[in-house]
C-alpha cells in the first residue's frame, strides 16, 4: 500500500501546566472554542491537506481522546486503506511500555508506518491551534531536496526560551539548533511540525537502538544528529495564526481571541473547515430575561442569566441571576443561580452551586477542574 506521505500526530502529552484541566484527560483532548477539542486542528489540517493516512499516538489519559477521534469519520478519515488509527504504547520484547520522547514514539510505530511504505513522514503536535496546508510545506521540502524540513515562525523574544530555536543561512538551510536555550540567539522557533524522508529517519532511529545511543527526542537527539552529519535540513517559514496553548494563560487568551469575528484564524472559512465530532444534543435555549453579548453559545446550552464576552461549550447551563464574563465554560457544566464568574476557565462536568463566586484577579485566570464542585454541598449533584 504505497502512500506518498503518512502523518503522525503526537497526542500523548500530559499538559501538566494546564493543571486541573488535564488531571483526567490528555492535553490534545481539552475543550476549545465551544465546539472543538485541541486535536481537531491537526486532524482537520491533515484532511484539508489531503493527507489521508494519519496515526494518532496517545499515551497519557487517552480515554476521552480515543473516544473523540474514533475511526476519523468526522474528519473524512474513515477509509478502507489508511484513515485515522489510534496508536497506543505497548509492551515490547525488551519490556518497554511507554514512549520516552517524541522520536521514540515514532520508533515504536515503525511497523505501522511501514505498512504504507511512505516516502515522507509528516510529524505533528496534537496540541496547537492553527490552520496550515501541509501540502505546501511538502512541496517546499521537495524543492529544497531536504531530508528534514521544520516549520518555523518568529516568537516574542521573552518567550523564545520555551521553544527549539534555530539559525538559518540565506537559502533557509538550518545551520544551528538549540532546544529551549536559556539565552536564545534568535527568535525563530520550531512549531513542532516536521517532514522527514522516512527511509533516512528510520535508519537513524534503528541505528541508534543497535548502537545503544539515545535517539528518543527530536529536539534533543534527532535534529542535533542530522546537523552533526551535515544532513540537508531546511526551515519552512509559516505565516499565519499559530498558538501553543500549553498554559492556562495561553489557553484562556486563545479562546478570547477566538471570539473576535475578524480573528486571523477565520473559523467560518468554508474552504478550510475545522471539523470535530458531531454530538447529538438539544438546541440552545436563551430565556426571555437572559442577556447575551459578544459571546459564543453552542448547542445544548440553557441560559437564564447574563453572558458577556464568553464561550459556552456544549450543554452548559447558566441559572437565573448569574453573570459570566470573560470566561470559558467547558462542556456539561452547570452554573446555578446568582453566581458571578469573571476571567475564568471552568472544566468539563463541573458544578457551581447557587451564589458561587469565581474571579480571576491580579492577572491570573481562575480555574475550576473537570467534575469539580464549587460552593454548596460537595456530595450534591
Amino acid at each position: 500500500m504505497k502512500t506518498e506521505a503518512v502523518a503522525m500526530i503526537l497526542a500523548g502529552g500530559q499538559g501538566s501546566r494546564l493543571g486541573k484541566l488535564t488531571k483526567q484527560t490528555a492535553k490534545p483532548a481539552v475543550s476549545f472554542g465551544g465546539n472543538y477539542r485541541i486535536i481537531d486542528f491537526a486532524l482537520s489540517n491533515c484532511a484539508n491537506s489531503r493527507i489521508n493516512t494519519v496515526g494518532v499516538v496517545t499515551q497519557y489519559q487517552p480515554l476521552v481522546l480515543n473516544e473523540h477521534v474514533g475511526n476519523g469519520e468526522n474528519w473524512g478519515l474513515d477509509r478502507h486503506s489508511g484513515g485515522a488509527t489510534i496508536l497506543q504504547p505497548y509492551s515490547s520484547i525488551d519490556g518497554e511500555k511507554f514512549f520516552k520522547g517524541t522520536a521514540h514514539a515514532i520508533y515504536q510505530n515503525i511497523e505501522y508506518i511501514d505498512l504504507y511504505d511512505p516516502e515522507y513522514l509528516v510529524v505533528l503536535s496534537g496540541d496547537h491551534i492553527y490552520k496550515m496546508d501541509y501540502e505546501k510545506m511538502l512541496e517546499y521540502h521537495k524543492a529544497k531536496n531536504a531530508l528534514l524540513t521544520i516549520a518555523v515562525m518568529p516568537v516574542p523574544w521573552e518567550e523564545a526560551s520555551r521553544f527549539g530555536i534555530m539559525n538559518t543561512d540565506e537559502s533557509g538551510r538550518i545551520v544551528e539548533f538549540d532546544e529551549k536555550p536559556e539565552e536564545p540567539k534568535s527568535n525563530l522557533a520550531s512549531m513542532g511540525i516536521y517532514i522527514f524522508n522516512w527511509s533516512r529517519l528510520k535508519k537513524y532511529l534503528k541505528d541508534a537502538v543497535d548502537k545503544g545511543t539515545p535517539m528518543d527526542d527530536f529536539g534533543h537527539h534527532v535534529i542535533p544528529a542530522y546537523l552533526r552529519n551535515s544532513e540537508s535540513i531546511y526551515a519552512y517559514k509559516f505565516e499565519g495564526y499559530w498558538k501553543d496553548v500549553g498554559t492556562i494563560e495561553s489557553l484562556w487568551e486563545a479562546n478570547m481571541e477566538f471570539l473576535d469575528p475578524n480573528h486571523e484564524l477565520d473559523i467560518r472559512d468554508s474552504s478550510w473547515r475545522i471539523f470535530s465530532k458531531i454530538l447529538n444534543t438539544t438546541p440552545q435555549q436563551i430565556m426571555g430575561d437572559a442577556k447575551v453579548n459578544d459571546s459564543m453559545i453552542t448547542d445544548g446550552c440553557y441560559v437564564a442569566g447574563e453572558v458577556k464576552h464568553s464561550i459556552l461549550s456544549t450543554n452548559v447551563k447558566i441559572g437565573r441571576g448569574s453573570v459570566v464574563k470573560d470566561s470559558v465554560i467547558m462542556p456539561n457544566t452547570v452554573i446555578g443561580e446568582n453566581c458571578f464568574i469573571e476571567k475564568a476557565i471552568i472544566g468539563e462536568n463541573a458544578h457551581l452551586y447557587d451564589g458561587a463566586r469565581l474571579i480571576g484577579e491580579k492577572g491570573n485566570i481562575a480555574v475550576v477542574g473537570n467534575e469539580e464542585r464549587v460552593g454548596g454541598y460537595k456530595d450534591e449533584d
